[in-house]
């Protein structure tokens, strides 16, 4: 069962950057994702609550709830919201999902986890894809920020995620879950309150609401639930390299849902990307065995 969270998670997280993109037409950046996560540890609380599961967090589990919260939550969240109004939304799923590159490095320095001969391909293959996307931002023909934001993204979610598996928390799933939560919440709110970014910027339609219920209850609510189950059964590496599914789900949403229309380069570095996940999809079962 635990091979087909990634699978479950790409196509609910892949849907979610279109499902912003929306939601970004009528709440700025700050204001989404604060109303989106702190929405979604509500969620969980009262499952949590209803199911009688303990929502306690130990004295000692504390610091490490709201540094994972913050970096593989919040500032990973908010740099994704900034990104897709500095670039297409396809553009800035693939940079973004340059976070296994990081992992791997950080799971290398921290954990000391090894980088097999499918690991070591999938990243060649992700670092080709990420210098196809950068040839267009440095020939002067996309905006810096539609690279930095993405890529800030990246290293957020690759340091919370192997900060987890350095320091994990030992406490109730679904109560960490939402904590963390709660802790990503509190920053995007900081933000909005220092920013002054308190108004809407559009009308809430049916299609920016619906947009909103997918980004609260699935992206939010469920998909961090599985996430961070998923972090306990299998290495950091491996976890980030098998959710570069999801930009494949992302684009194509991107492509049918908001129109996005992605370049050659985008396609090319798209492309090397998808083989990053093949590889790693292939390589899975080897490296489970040994």
């Amino acid at each position: 069962m635990i091979r087909l969270v990634p699978v479950v998670l790409a196509v609910i997280w892949g849907l979610n950057w279109p499902a912003v993109r929306i939601g970004l037409t009528a709440m700025p950046p700050f204001m989404l994702r604060a109303f989106g996560m702190a929405c979604g540890a509500v969620i969980l609380f009262a499952l949590a609550t209803a199911l009688g599961r303990s929502l306690r967090v130990p004295r000692a589990m504390w610091v490490r709830t709201a540094v994972a919260g913050v970096l593989n939550i919040g500032l990973f969240n908010i740099a994704v919201a900034f990104a897709q109004l500095a670039t297409s939304t396809s553009r800035a799923a693939i940079l973004t999902f340059t976070m296994p590159l990081w992992s791997a490095l950080f799971a290398r320095l921290l954990l000391g986890e090894r980088l097999d001969p499918a690991r070591a391909w999938a990243l060649a293959a992700g670092a080709l894809g990420l210098a196809l996307l950068a040839v267009p931002v440095f020939a002067g023909e996309g905006n810096l920020l539609g690279l930095f934001f993405p890529l800030l993204a990246a290293v957020s979610w690759a340091s919370g995620t192997v900060f987890q598996k350095w320091k994990p928390i030992d406490a109730d799933r679904m109560a960490a879950t939402a904590w963390q939560l709660a802790a990503a919440a509190t920053l995007a709110a900081t933000g909005m309150l220092v920013t002054g970014t308190t108004a809407l910027v559009g009308p809430i339609d049916i299609e920016v609401t619906w947009a909103l219920l997918y980004h609260v209850v699935l992206a939010n609510a469920l998909a961090y639930f599985l996430w961070f189950g998923m972090l306990d059964r299998i290495s950091a590496t491996t976890t980030a390299m098998t959710t570069l599914m999801i930009p494949v789900v992302g684009v194509l949403g991107a492509m049918a849902l908001i129109g996005d229309r992605p370049s050659l380069l985008d396609m090319l570095g798209f492309a090397a990307i998808l083989l990053a996940a093949a590889i790693v999809l292939l390589g899975f079962g080897s490296a489970s065995r040994r």
